[in-house]
C-alpha cells in the first residue's frame, strides 16, 4: 500500500525566550499567531503556533519555549534546516527586510533554486524560497504586504542519521516521489502545494542534541480522522511504532521515530485552530482544554506575559 501524504501539517521546535520568539515569527516575519496555549504536559511552559491567517495546515510553525533551557545542537535525527516559501519575486523584498533588522542572511543555490538562509533567536536555521505554487497568505502584519507574505512552508531539510532507511521511508511509507539528486541532497516532493519538497542528507550525519533552537518534530499530513486511522495501519504494518491516537484538540496526532532518528508525527487537518475562538480572534487569549480550566489562575500566574507587537526596522 502506497498511501501518500499531501506533505508538512506543522513543524514543532524548542526556543528559549517567548517574547524573543513572538517578536521574531510575527514581528519580523510576519506570520499570525494563531493559537496561545500551553503544553499539554508541562502546563508551565506556553505552546505557541504560527501560521497564515487562519493556521492552515503547511503553514503552522509551533514552539515550546522555556526559559533558561539548555542549548540544544543542530544534526542528525533532526528538521534540519525549516524551509518557507513567499510569491514568486519576493525574494529581494525579504533580503531586504531581514537585513534591515539586523538579521544576517546567506544566499545558497540548491535544485536550481534560491535560498536566503538565516537563523532566529534561538538559533533555529530558516530559509525562504520564492515559487509560483501554493495559495497566498491572507494575512498582513508589521510592514509585510499580503502579496509579499509568507506563505507556509516550502519544506525541509532533513538530517538523517540512516539517509538510506529516512530515504526508504519518505518513499515506500509517507508516498513521497524522488525527484533529484544534487551534491549533498536528494530531493523528495508530497502531492501538496505548500510543506511538499523536502532535501535529504545523502550521507549520514552526526546526531544532533535536543534542546532550544532545534526542532522536536516534523508532523505530515492526514486528511481527515478516517485517514488518520489507515495512517497508523499503515505505519505499524511497515514495521514502525506508532503512539496510539492522541487528541491534541486543533488536530489529532500518532508520533513514532524513523531509523535516521527524526521524530515523526502524523496529524488531522481538521478541526483547526477556530474550534474554540473565532477566526478574527485567533491567539487573543491563551486557550486551555477543558481539564485545565479549573487551574487557568495559577496556570497564567507562572506564563511569562507576551504580546504581538509591531517591530521598528534599522533605518538603512
Amino acid at each position: 500500500m502506497r498511501q501518500p501524504t499531501a506533505g508538512i501539517h506543522h513543524i514543532t521546535a524548542f526556543v528559549g525566550n517567548a517574547q524573543d520568539t513572538v517578536d521574531f515569527y510575527a514581528g519580523v516575519l510576519g506570520l499570525r499567531l494563531v493559537k496561545k496555549t500551553i503544553n499539554f504536559d508541562a502546563p508551565e511552559v506556553y505552546h505557541l503556533y504560527f501560521g497564515n491567517e487562519i493556521g492552515g495546515p503547511g503553514t503552522i510553525i509551533t514552539f515550546f519555549p522555556w526559559a533558561g533551557s539548555r542549548k540544544g545542537r543542530i544534526g542528525g535525527g533532526q528538521v534540519g534546516i525549516t524551509s518557507y516559501v513567499v510569491p514568486a519575486g519576493a525574494l529581494s523584498f525579504w533580503e531586504e527586510r531581514l537585513e534591515r533588522f539586523g538579521i544576517p542572511v546567506t544566499k545558497v543555490e540548491r535544485f536550481s533554486e534560491s535560498y536566503l538562509q538565516f537563523s532566529d533567536a534561538a538559533g533555529l536555521q530558516l530559509e525562504i524560497v520564492a515559487r509560483e505554487e501554493g495559495p497566498r497568505s491572507g494575512w498582513s502584519f508589521g510592514g509585510v504586504p499580503v502579496d509579499k507574505a509568507i506563505k507556509g512552508f516550502g519544506g525541509a531539510v532533513l538530517y538523517s542519521g540512516a539517509p538510506r532507511k529516512t530515504a526508504e521511508l519518505l518513499v515506500n511509507v509517507m508516498g513521497l516521489e524522488k525527484v533529484g539528486e544534487e551534491g549533498a541532497f536528494a530531493r523528495y516532493r508530497a502531492t501538496g502545494e505548500l510543506g511538499n519538497i523536502i532535501d535529504l542528507n545523502a550521507e549520514p550525519v552526526e546526531m544532533g542534541v535536543g534542546g532550544s533552537g532545534t526542532v522536536h518534530h516534523i508532523a505530515w499530513r492526514a486528511k481527515d480522522d478516517e485517514e488518520h486511522a489507515q495512517w497508523r495501519s499503515h505505519v505499524e504494518s511497515k514495521g514502525l511504532r506508532p503512539t496510539p491516537i492522541v487528541d491534541r484538540q486543533y488536530f489529532n496526532a500518532i508520533y513514532f521515530r524513523e531509523s535516521g532518528g527524526i521524530l515523526f508525527e502524523i496529524a488531522t487537518d481538521p478541526p483547526g485552530f477556530a474550534r474554540d475562538e473565532e477566526p478574527a480572534e485567533l491567539g487573543g487569549k491563551l486557550m486551555l482544554p477543558a481539564w485545565f480550566e479549573p487551574a487557568r489562575s495559577e496556570i497564567e500566574a507562572n506564563l511569562p506575559p507576551i504580546e504581538v507587537r509591531e517591530l521598528e526596522v534599522k533605518e538603512q
